[in-house]
């Protein structure tokens, strides 16, 4: 399983830098007894009160670009403090990633209000889905009736792709990817149209799409 380290300490006096260092054996220790691949060590001095942090939006850029299963921390304050750190949990759990910490000894174990408050956000943003997928839904209907027929652009419907590179559409991707869906919502959207593709083969071909534009 790939991992990633995340250290916090709150300022940047040269005094932090022995608690980072510490934070970082620690969780490497800690990785190598649950037998994780460490891919990256994010190191922050900053406020836990602070989303700003260039740290922290790293971690969740990684969480959300790469195939990372687990995030190490010392203890939960170390991604932030009051509703920073809420909104962080959510982030991180919601990209289906796990949560270890040298304070549980393993697995992080949310306080019985955290965990409440994370089920209400959850709860609210599961309904706003809801209400965004009938809006699509509406809006295929229409273009439907309309004479639009997507199973047309299904070249790989029916045949066995084996190891050949599966054809997807990637305008949708980018389109789907520019309304802030994640890759997994991405791919299982795409599933649904009869593609038989993974969040790490969205991933691939969306950086090759933004890699050819750098070009």
């Amino acid at each position: 399983m790939k991992a990633i380290i995340y250290c916090r300490v709150s300022t940047t006096k040269e005094t932090q830098e022995t608690s980072l260092s510490r934070q970082e054996e620690e969780l490497l220790n800690l990785a190598k007894k649950n037998g994780f691949e460490v891919v990256k060590v994010i190191r922050d001095q900053a406020s836990g009160y602070d989303l700003e942090r260039d740290g922290i939006l790293e971690l969740l850029d990684l969480i959300k670009e790469k195939d990372i299963n687990v995030v190490l921390i010392q203890d939960e304050t170390r991604l932030g403090r009051g509703n920073a750190k809420i909104a962080i949990l959510h982030c991180i759990f919601k990209e289906e990633v796990q949560l270890y910490s040298i304070s549980n000894y393993g697995q992080l174990q949310l306080s019985e209000s955290d965990s409440m408050v994370l089920s209400i956000v959850g709860m609210v943003e599961e309904y706003q889905r809801k209400l965004h997928n009938i809006k699509i839904k509406r809006g295929m209907q229409r273009a439907v009736e309309k004479g639009y027929r997507p199973e047309k652009n299904l070249s790989n419907q029916g045949a066995n792709a084996g190891r050949e590179r599966i054809e997807v559409p990637i305008d949708e991707i980018v389109r789907l990817r520019q309304n802030d869906l994640t890759f997994s919502e991405i791919a299982a959207t795409l599933r649904g149209f009869g593609y038989n593709i993974s969040k790490a083969t969205v991933h691939r071909r969306y950086k090759e799409y933004v890699d050819s534009l750098a070009e």
